[in-house]
């Protein structure tokens, strides 16, 4: 499978990594010129407690070069998707499929307006990752994906990306409720990402103090009921208590919202915290937790 990950950070280059070792043609497209030549230059180094590993692989700053692939793989911010997406205008054949397992929620509608919802499949992933420094990346030990059509209906090319994963290495399932998916991992993102990025705790940190145990519960409790206004159904009975599972499972973990603010970067807050806030205007749903955490993190940002 010819297959152009647009984004070659923590997670991009993780995937791309995974699916060129498995002998996918795979080429990484990126902005960041100093990460583009260091992995021209010397390669991608995936760096894990198993062992370091280095890759040869095709990378890019101009996406325009890359040709027609079978699947693109969107990783970017999701700031960034909707530039991203009319990037690939110049790439995508008529069977193009696009993957989006990016955080937060609006991506599958910012990529079907630019390049039409029929190529989309969307979902998550359970993989944690940190780019290092140009060229290197530490992810976590273990992960999955999970994805599926829109529509929920289970389709000859969603079985082969499934496939085509599988074969990598990468643990992978099926969902035919994407809705459902996303904002389950919409609650993890906003019970953990925002006060991470806010107190310099990691995941499992939060759960170790009452003050942030307590905001956690106001803001998850928050997202709880605007997702129920919209007839969203999680894929666990307890959303609250899935958020403090994967804290716990995730304990000495940086959010990827952290890592943002320790780099003076720009974070996906206004597609995480800022959804919940969004959507609750929309339904006359008050969420001032998660309006509050918004507004600290968007200061952040300014003060660095």
């Amino acid at each position: 499978m010819k297959i152009v990950v647009v984004g070659a950070g923590a997670i991009g280059g993780l995937f791309g990594s995974f699916l060129h070792k498995n002998g996918e043609d795979v080429t990484l497209v990126d902005i960041w010129e100093e990460h583009v030549k260091t992995i021209q230059s010397t390669g991608l180094k995936i760096i894990r407690q198993s062992g370091d590993a280095l890759f040869d692989m095709k990378v890019t700053t101009k996406i325009e070069e890359v040709g027609t692939p079978d699947l693109i793989i969107m990783a970017v911010k999701s700031y960034d998707t909707e530039k991203a997406s009319r990037d690939c205008l110049s790439i995508v054949g008529p069977d193009t499929m696009v993957l989006t397992v990016q955080n937060g929620v609006g991506n599958i509608d910012i990529i079907g307006e630019v390049l039409g919802r029929n190529r989309i499949l969307a979902g998550t992933t359970a993989f944690g990752s940190t780019i290092l420094g140009p060229g290197e990346i530490r992810p976590s030990e273990t992960g999955s994906i999970t994805i599926g059509e829109l529509d929920g209906t289970i389709t000859p090319r969603l079985q082969q990306v499934v496939e085509t994963f599988s074969g990598a290495g990468i643990e992978m399932h099926v969902s035919q409720n994407v809705d459902s998916l996303t904002w389950t991992k919409l609650m993890v993102n906003v019970g953990i990402n925002a006060l991470t990025a806010i107190t310099m705790l990691s995941n499992g940190q939060l759960l170790d103090h009452e003050e942030t145990k307590k905001l956690q519960d106001m803001v998850v409790n928050e997202g709880i009921v605007v997702a129920e206004a919209k007839g969203i159904k999680f894929l666990y009975e307890d959303p609250l208590q899935h958020v403090r599972d994967v804290a716990l499972s995730t304990y000495s973990n940086k959010s990827s919202m952290r890592q943002d603010i320790e780099r003076g970067a720009k974070t996906e807050v206004d597609f995480i915290n800022g959804t919940i806030v969004r959507e609750g205007k929309k339904l006359g749903v008050a969420t001032p937790v998660n309006e509050v955490l918004t507004l600290l993190i968007k200061t952040i940002e300014k003060r660095r």
